[in-house]
């Protein structure tokens, strides 16, 4: 309903249904006539997903005795805003709308918040998403209650912050986060130096971006900032990257990148050929991550563009162990 009001367009659409009962039979019973994936998602709250080729549509079970009660439970008042199928009118009890014109993100209350933490972290996220602010008194809060987001599971955890760090209108708010004690659970104290680094990774994965065509993976921007972020202790960051439940490819990808950095930028300019030969070799397909990283910390791009050009080449001899 939110980006329907917003205007906001999606490659693939997204649904949500609330019904007074029957949600997931009412899924289920869709998803089998269209002949749509089917998913129960929440067994304990009744929630399911019909995956139809171009979109979701997601059921759930009604809580309280009215849609207005349901709606009281909501995270956020723009997430509290529905369209009553039977009347035919919008329900906004919580004054959703009026945030959604003034773009402020504000809490249902406290106790929503408390009974699902990672909410915490969902307000930041909207919040770079939609281009809102959060309002005082909801910012407030989330700081009394950041160290609730420790209990969240690393999952649901690494899904919103993952949006904050692949997206360059999410870098202001990693700040926020810190600032505002949503970091430390799950990654420990953070610097300023740190969180310099993550704007000079949006910029230089830009430039890579314009300068060669195979920069395309935004994988490779997410991961430097990531490698940013953690601890530059290697048993620390290992440790961070597994409570975190990282991926096999995003673990290898950080660690090895941070392994091979401080000998990338003493380097660079004068390994011969057998030495490039091997670094690509030991380095392999994680290289542009340590390419953009060692950017970041000063290299000069006269240096890391020529390596580029050789990885990108699979005619050069240097980089065929990349192949």
């Amino acid at each position: 309903m939110r980006d329907a009001l917003l205007g906001r367009r999606k490659e693939s659409w997204d649904l949500d249904f609330v019904l007074p009962q029957g949600a997931i039979e009412t899924a289920r019973r869709l998803a089998r006539h269209y002949h749509g994936g089917f998913v129960v998602l929440d067994p304990a709250r009744q929630i399911a997903r019909v995956v139809f080729p171009d979109g979701t549509a997601d059921f759930a079970q009604q809580e309280g005795n009215s849609p207005e009660q349901d709606l009281g439970r909501r995270d956020f008042t723009i997430n509290a805003i529905a369209y009553c199928v039977e009347s035919g009118r919008l329900l906004d009890p919580l004054g959703g709308l009026q945030d959604l014109e003034t773009g402020i993100i504000r809490m249902v209350s406290a106790q929503n918040l408390r009974d699902d933490p990672l909410r915490l972290l969902r307000a930041y996220r909207l919040a770079a998403q939609l281009g809102f602010a959060i309002a005082p008194e909801t910012r407030q809060t989330i700081r009394e209650l950041a160290p609730l987001l420790g209990g969240v599971a690393a999952e649901r955890v690494q899904m919103e912050l993952g949006y904050l760090l692949e997206k360059p209108a999410g870098t202001p708010w990693i700040g926020f986060l810190k600032e505002d004690g949503l970091l430390r659970p799950w990654l420990g104290p953070v610097s300023q130096e740190q969180l310099e680094q993550l704007a000079r990774v949006d910029d230089w994965g830009s430039r890579l971006m314009g300068a060669f065509s195979e920069f395309n993976q935004e994988n490779w921007v997410y991961w430097a900032k990531l490698a940013c972020l953690v601890s530059p202790e290697p048993e620390t960051t290992q440790a961070q990257l597994l409570h975190l439940k990282s991926s096999r490819a995003e673990l290898k990808a950080i660690v090895t990148a941070r392994q091979f950095l401080p000998q990338f930028l003493a380097g660079a300019a004068s390994l011969g050929l057998r030495g490039q030969y091997f670094l690509f070799l030991e380095v392999g397909a994680v290289f542009p991550v340590l390419a953009l990283l060692a950017l970041v910390n000063g290299a000069e791009a006269s240096i890391i563009f020529p390596w580029l050009e050789r990885y990108f080449n699979p005619q050069d001899l240097a980089a065929i162990p990349n192949l």
